[in-house]
């Protein structure tokens, strides 16, 4: 089913409103949510709001409660999401970064206390729309196994950079695991078998079943029984998937360590916590920005224009995002079945409307 994206917000900021968030709260975490939809990054748009509400409900996140600055530098910040949206605080870090970038060419902001954070290039293109360049990075609940290991230890761990291009930013967005644990979610709910070696089970053997699958990270995320879960970067190891784990545990760093909060592994006991970091630099100390710009262009165009697989298309990271928003602009935001179902359901309980059909 297909929905008009400003629709789809309309009903966002009624839930949110609904929720107990504060009317500018809401309206930013339902614009990053339209912003995944729009860009084809379904897997962090509305199909998180049944998960986001349950964890409400829980008294996981805490809609009341504001994110605030604890201490502050020229060139840094640390905040603290003091158990609310992760969307809310990592938007606070990351203006602040942008100030400071703006004044003595860096910022680096990380953030405490936080919960999930929807798409880490959301705050990347806030930095690009500045005209700096920016990093955007954040732990999250143990669902990735490590190189040999049969249980879940670190997050997917999501690492998003901007760097000033045309026709549009380069932005690189993509979790350091094989694939984000919301593409196993999103599979689940369409009955698709799972088309790679994306997750295996407690003996590492390889599992197609999305449901099977989702059940793993289920177990994974709040340590129960079953081990397994989704794998690093690179699958097995003969194709060097120690590297994709390096590079999910420069971001445990970087985010649980630097905040001094929870590792992924252990964000399901005690207190939930997750961690985000946030980065902006200004390019223009380094060189005049449009020389910079033209060449990082065509750098991109050269490779978008190498000979390729016949049928195939040679895609630079941000193309298919940039290409699905025109579209989804003209036509709508599709919504899988079952996460219609579930805004179905929350209409219901909470008496808003539903978007329509387009």
């Amino acid at each position: 089913m297909r929905i008009n994206a400003e629709d789809e917000r309309s009903y966002l900021q009624n839930v949110f409103d609904k929720l107990g968030f504060r009317k500018e709260d809401g309206a930013l975490i339902a614009d990053t949510l339209v912003d995944a939809d729009l860009r084809g990054i379904s897997s962090h748009g509305i199909q998180r709001l049944y998960w986001y509400r349950s964890m409400i409900n829980d008294g996981i996140i805490v809609p009341q409660n504001h994110a605030k600055v604890l201490k502050e530098l020229p060139g840094a910040v640390l905040v603290d999401a003091n158990q609310n949206m992760g969307h809310l605080a990592a938007s606070l870090a990351m203006d602040k970064v942008i100030e400071k970038a703006k004044q003595i060419g860096v910022g680096i902001g990380v953030v405490r206390n936080s919960n999930h954070f929807g798409i880490a290039g959301y705050y990347v293109r806030k930095a690009l729309a500045a005209g700096l360049s920016g990093i955007a990075l954040t732990n999250t609940r143990p669902l990735v196994v490590p190189t040999n290991a049969t249980e879940a230890f670190l997050g997917s761990n999501a690492f998003a950079f901007g760097f000033p291009a045309s026709p549009h930013p380069f932005i690189f967005d993509g979790a350091t695991s094989v694939v984000a644990g919301g593409k196993i979610q999103l599979a689940d709910k369409k009955g698709i078998e799972l088309p790679g070696d994306w997750v295996v089970d407690k003996n590492r053997q390889v599992v197609k079943d999305p449901k099977e699958a989702e059940s793993i990270l289920t177990t994974a995320a709040f340590e129960e029984e079953q081990k397994g879960g989704l794998l690093t970067l690179g699958g097995s190891e003969v194709n060097s998937n120690y590297k994709g784990m390096g590079n999910s545990l420069v971001v445990e760093i970087l985010t649980g360590i630097l905040a001094q909060g929870s590792i992924s592994a252990d964000t399901n006991t005690g207190k939930h916590d997750f961690s985000q970091f946030v980065f902006a630099f200004d390019p223009a100390f380094f060189g005049d920005v449009e020389t910079l710009k033209a060449n990082a262009t065509s750098m991109l165009d050269r490779i978008r224009h190498l000979n390729h697989v016949p049928g195939k298309t040679i895609w630079a990271p941000g193309d298919r995002e940039y290409k699905n928003l025109a579209e989804n602009q003209k036509h709508g935001v599709d919504i899988d079945a079952k996460t219609i179902e579930q805004m179905q359901e929350i209409a219901a309980d909470l008496q808003i409307e539903m978007p329509a059909e387009v």
